[in-house]
């Protein structure tokens, strides 16, 4: 089965960006990104589909896009204007497969 891989996380400001990627051993045909706070559920917050359909949730609407390679092995969370309440540890998925996540701390 695929195995998937996220990387680009780390410290960053209030206001500034990070850029995530989330890399397969196959090319997806869709994925969801995933994110993690201390104490808190997982939650969905951005998914993309072959057809470059994708959604957002309103917490990072108008805030984060996915953007994706032309082989669709990576596909990268551009995320801007980032918020303390955006801390945690973020997990991309597909066909069921989990990555292992990779932490974001954004300080105010």
């Amino acid at each position: 089965q695929v195995r998937l891989e996220e990387s680009g996380g780390g410290p960053v400001q209030a206001g500034g960006s990070l850029r995530l990627a989330c890399t397969a051993s196959d090319s997806m045909n869709s994925m969801g990104w995933y994110r993690q706070a201390p104490g808190k559920q997982r939650e969905w917050i951005a998914s993309w589909t072959r057809g470059d359909s994708k959604s957002y949730s309103d917490s990072v609407k108008g805030r984060f896009t996915i953007l994706r390679t032309a082989n669709r092995y990576t596909v990268f969370l551009q995320m801007d204007s980032l918020k303390p309440e955006d801390t945690g540890v973020y997990y991309c998925s597909t066909n069921g497969v989990w990555g292992q996540g990779t932490q974001v701390t954004v300080s105010s």
